[in-house]
């Protein structure tokens, strides 16, 4: 059995980054980084994917050009973690024994956990920047009016805001290709607002007005029915909320009983269901029961497994308190690391992870506002920059750091463990 100072699950963000940080602060650790793909991708660009203005091909890496130099890429699955006895168990590779654990596998989709969504997906209305932005930018080339649909799930889902970006950009879009009038451009979410961060909502809320965006607040998605081209919500608003539809009757909405909603839909946008992988749900790491049931059970501060003192969580597959971001994980990465690092050498490490988020919300196509925050959704906003901008508002120049600026760090900076 193989055996390693720092075992990293998962070569994404989260991994290729901690594995990268940790190889420069010590060259003779030895570390494996268990990955199956073979290839790396920046999927914060697949919302400009889905838009039209970004090359799908630019958001591609092989893996082999991302593994960091000196460790040791393991091209497999994990099967089973067994922590009392420091291993896990691989598909092909066998067990691999480690010090240090860092569990960084991402989510996955779950398709299936919303009925008719498979078989939707494989219409020429239904689409998913998540899973295919370039079907995105041709059902909005192709659409010609009538009721464009925008939706996410009552489950987390990476980057929050995606499903309002895109929602946005196709507005825009609308607009400048002539098709604006003979459109109802429509968001409805579980969620009660908008935007959970104060001084970012009321730009949001000023934007849907002014663009005449129909906002249905407590709308969770149960159904597609894909042969009448039609989407079902439940509503699900705190009890002795109304549930009022549009009045002049323009969306065709349909009540059935109290709770139940169907829209007709010309264009469907939506992030699927999402979950922690189901070898993370079925370790000893996983929450048991609850909201966060499934998904990686970690220290808040530390990232530290609240069963195992060797193991660590890191990115989207944890359950904590803010958005599961690529900006998160920017700052999650180099908590776990140093506390690695303490752990290697005997010692303990202060660093605590405050909950930083970012989301880059394009609200179209040169605009953007970069709502930054930690836990309890309080504004986080990079001190630098708003000494020159409010990145509250829409700006020209948040959009270029979103299509040029942010690529680039990411892939010469952050995968390379320098910030």
């Amino acid at each position: 059995m193989s055996n390693f100072d720092v075992l990293i699950v998962g070569a994404g963000t989260g991994g290729v980054m901690a594995a990268a940080q940790l190889k420069n602060a010590n060259g003779k650790l030895r570390i494996g980084l268990i990955d199956p793909a073979d290839t790396h991708w920046y999927q914060p660009a697949w919302t400009l994917v889905g838009a039209g203005t970004f090359n799908y091909k630019k958001t591609a890496r092989p893996m082999a050009s991302i593994i960091p130099n000196g460790v040791e890429w393991i091209q497999d699955k994990v099967t089973t973690f067994d922590p009392a006895n420091n291993r896990l168990s691989t598909a092909k590779s066998g067990d691999l024994g480690y010090k240090f654990l860092i569990v960084a596998p991402g989510l996955q989709y779950d398709i299936d956990a919303l009925p008719g969504l498979r078989e939707a997906l494989d219409t020429p209305y239904v689409c998913s920047n998540y899973l295919n932005p370039e079907k995105t930018w041709e059902v909005l080339q192709n659409f010609e009016g009538g009721n464009a649909v925008f939706t996410q799930p009552s489950t987390p889902i990476k980057c929050g805001g995606a499903p309002q970006k895109i929602m946005y950009l196709a507005e825009h879009y609308f607009r400048k290709s002539g098709k604006r009038d003979k459109t109802n451009v429509i968001f409805a979410t579980p969620g009660s607002i908008i935007f959970g961060v104060p001084d970012f909502a009321r730009t949001l809320n000023g934007i849907i007005a002014k663009r005449n965006i129909h906002f249905k607040r407590f709308y969770n998605p149960i159904a597609i029915d894909s042969a009448n081209k039609t989407v079902t919500f439940k509503f699900i608003a705190p009890s002795g909320s109304d549930c009022v539809l549009t009045k002049e009757d323009r969306l065709h909405e349909t009540l059935k009983g109290d709770t139940e909603i169907t829209i007709p839909y010309d264009m469907l946008h939506l992030a699927p269901p999402q979950s922690a992988p189901d070898f993370v749900k079925q370790s000893p790491f996983a929450v048991k029961e609850g909201p966060g049931a499934g998904w990686m059970s970690v220290d808040k501060g530390s990232l530290q497994s609240t069963e195992f003192a060797n193991v660590y969580g890191l990115g989207d597959v944890v359950n904590v308190p803010t958005a599961k971001t690529g900006a998160a994980i920017r700052k999650q990465a180099p908590v776990v690391v140093k506390h690695i690092l303490a752990g290697l050498a005997n010692g303990q490490a202060s660093d605590t992870y405050e909950g930083y988020s970012s989301c880059p919300l394009v609200t179209g196509y040169g605009k953007m506002v970069l709502a930054e925050f930690k836990y309890d959704n309080v504004r986080d906003s990079d001190p630098f920059l708003t000494k020159f901008v409010d990145t509250s508002k829409e700006q020209w120049s948040m959009w270029i750091l979103k299509k040029y600026g942010l690529p680039w760090l990411y892939w010469n900076r952050m995968m390379k463990g320098k910030m």
